[in-house]
């Protein structure tokens, strides 16, 4: 569908449709439309689950106007032959193949917990009943099978479950420790019981006698952060390291001398360093300290291999980690490529699969061609084939300040150089993340209503470095937010941007973005900020994860440095027409933080609205949901920057 307001919007004439198709000789049944959240829903994507000798096996996703994600499994031949739906029994998700390849291992829900259960796959179809299955008191979290395919370890709480559960949630440190059982579900055991915050899936040695675990400080009762490596056998535990910040991807390296792993040296909490202690016992010891970009993920394979996912702006490369150095292995030319899944199992010949993406592709799975990457689905093609959408481009700049920043602009359908256009700045989440060269459904869905939208990488984002991640400290609310009003300078000097409309989007860190903006200026026609944070010192004792890498100052001593970069205590400054969304069961920014800048905000009597969404959380997971946002801001900027 063309709308009458983005054809008024590029400077043209109100018109029919009719009159616009016979412009351009297309009749109507070929008429591509524009992208809508409804689109969005209908979307297929595939990413890799697991491989096996025989086979790939994928999930699907896509939504409907109404409802929860749909995830389908298939499988396929490594080269993208014989596709196969697999019919799988209710309640269960797999995770991996058994080392046979004849069975899938996987989640199976069982009175509201997730259990281990393991079906036979033959055909396509799974048993009927699972072969195994392996009850835990309050279910289970990670799961890893042993190189031999003997046994699993299984992250759990050890504890007996709450009988009052469904009437009340006791406020504690959380507990996750060890159970490892054989394959055939017998003789299962906890093991090492002093280690009780394990924070990731267990990492069987090439021996299968033993595990290493990273481990970190409950959020509950600590203000400070650290992270304990030990490698666990059914003899007990042996410590290893403990990293005084956060650590992640634990990864054995060097045939099994040394553990790899991800950690900082800033107080941006982060891990985005490759570091490595022996297994022997000792310091952890950064060995990418000139790396100019970011390492966000690592993984180990069975034949020794170290993957690493290294992010260069929004750009990213797959690189393996050997003798203390990284080394390119793969890439996605114009796009992004995810870390490889491999097999877990010793002795098995398996492919290799990933995950990539692009700004006109949604994702698929690729495997190893040689010295290239090739996909082998192709989900969302057709039906991205019918819509009509606008170039994407990689952008840089200088901010007033010199700071070299980058970004990705996203234009709409028949863009034309030269006109200029309403302009929305799409700062992103986070912070410390940033804004893939992949398709982005959210800036595609505001450019279908005919904007320029810009995402800026500003200081806090992956990608550039460390220096320019913990800039962000304790400066999330001048530093970061010059970089995201000099974008939209930069879109107005270009000449993309109409000065006059103007507006802003954000999501949670991007929704304190939002909110911080309309109070510093005046210049944007609307803004809608989404999942926000407006009151800073709250927001660190009430998230559901620990939030300090903004700022580890006690806020009962120096509330003033809190205050200093909260909305709600600048709500008299605002004069933009400000639209509040926010999930009303949201536990990493709770809901409170938007109720109260709309009851500030209203009570001034400055244009606001709020729209909540009952039983979301950060974002909805429902699509009459997630629809429903994207109408509002429609509307909103129709209304507002029209």
């Amino acid at each position: 569908m063309i709308r009458i307001r983005a054809l008024c919007a590029l400077g043209g004439p109100l018109v029919s449709i009719a009159a616009v198709l016979a412009q351009t000789n297309a009749p109507a049944s070929l008429a591509k439309s524009q992208f809508t959240a409804k689109k969005w829903a209908a979307l297929n994507n595939a990413s890799p689950v697991a491989v096996a000798s025989n086979a790939i096996l994928y999930r699907v996703s896509y939504g409907a106007e109404k409802g929860p994600t749909t995830t389908d499994f298939y499988t396929v031949d490594a080269d993208g032959s014989h596709a196969l739906k697999l019919a799988l029994p209710e309640h269960f998700t797999p995770m991996g193949f058994m080392r046979d390849g004849l069975s899938l291992f996987g989640t199976w829900e069982v009175d509201h917990h997730r259990q281990l259960a393991i079906f036979a796959l033959k055909d396509g179809r799974a048993a009927a009943a699972p072969s195994t299955v392996v009850f835990l008191p309050r279910g289970i979290g990670s799961v890893s099978p042993s190189p031999d395919g003997n046994r699993f370890a299984i992250t759990a709480d050890p504890r007996p479950p709450d009988p009052r559960d469904e009437i009340r949630h006791i406020q504690e440190p959380e507990q996750t420790s060890l159970y490892v059982v054989n394959a055939d579900g017998t003789h299962g055991t906890w093991w090492c019981a002093d280690v009780k915050s394990i924070v990731e899936a267990p990492l069987w040695a090439a021996d299968a006698g033993s595990v290493a675990l990273l481990s970190q400080l409950p959020r509950i009762g600590h203000h400070d952060v650290a992270t304990d490596i030990d490698v666990c056998s059914a003899g007990g535990s042996r410590h290893v390291a403990t990293i005084q910040n956060y650590a992640s991807d634990l990864a054995w390296a060097d045939g099994g001398q040394t553990l790899a792993f991800l950690s900082t040296a800033s107080a941006v909490l982060t891990p985005e360093h490759v570091y490595s202690v022996p297994v022997s016992g000792g310091t952890g010891v950064d060995r990418t300290p000139l790396l100019d970009g970011t390492v966000t993920q690592m993984t180990g394979d069975a034949s020794g291999h170290v993957w690493a996912s290294v992010e260069h702006g929004v750009r990213n490369e797959v690189d393996e980690f050997s003798g203390n150095a990284l080394k390119t292995a793969t890439i996605w030319p114009d796009g992004i490529v995810r870390l490889p899944v491999t097999t877990p199992y010793s002795g098995v010949s398996a492919p290799a699969a990933f995950a990539v993406s692009d700004p006109t592709h949604l994702a698929n799975v690729a495997v190893a061609d040689g010295g290239h990457l090739r996909k082998i689905t192709s989900e969302g093609d057709a039906q991205l084939a019918n819509i009509d959408l606008g170039p994407v481009r990689v952008v840089r700049w200088k901010s007033k300040e010199g700071i070299a920043l980058e970004g990705i602009a996203t234009f709409p359908a028949g863009y034309v150089e030269g006109r200029k256009y309403p302009f929305l700045v799409l700062p992103h989440g986070g912070p410390e993340g940033n804004d893939a060269l992949a398709f982005d459904p959210i800036s595609r869905i505001i450019a279908g209503l005919g904007y320029v939208v810009l995402q800026p990488e500003y200081r806090g984002s992956t990608g550039y470095g460390a220096d320019f991640m913990a800039a962000i400290y304790q400066h999330f609310g001048d530093r970061a937010y010059r970089d995201v009003d000099s974008a939209t300078d930069f879109a107005i000097a270009q000449g993309w941007a109409d000065p006059s409309r103007l507006a802003i989007f954000g999501w949670s860190a991007g929704g304190f973005m939002t909110a911080w903006t309309v109070t510093q200026t005046s210049r944007y026609k609307a803004a809608i900020e989404g999942a926000g944070i407006t009151d800073w010192a709250p927001f660190l004792w009430t998230s559901d994860v620990q939030q300090i890498d903004y700022d580890a100052r006690w806020t009962d001593t120096d509330p003033e440095a809190f205050r200093q970069f909260s909305a709600v205590a600048f709500a008299d400054k605002v004069t933009t027409p400000l639209l509040i969304l926010h999930g009303e069961s949201d536990l990493r920014v709770p809901t409170f933080q938007g109720m109260e800048y709309f009851q500030l905000l209203a009570a001034r009597g400055k244009t606001v609205r709020m729209v909540t969404y009952p039983g979301s959380g950060h974002f909805p997971n429902l699509w009459e949901q997630r629809i429903d946002i994207f109408d509002q801001i429609s509307d909103w900027l129709e209304r507002y920057d029209p």
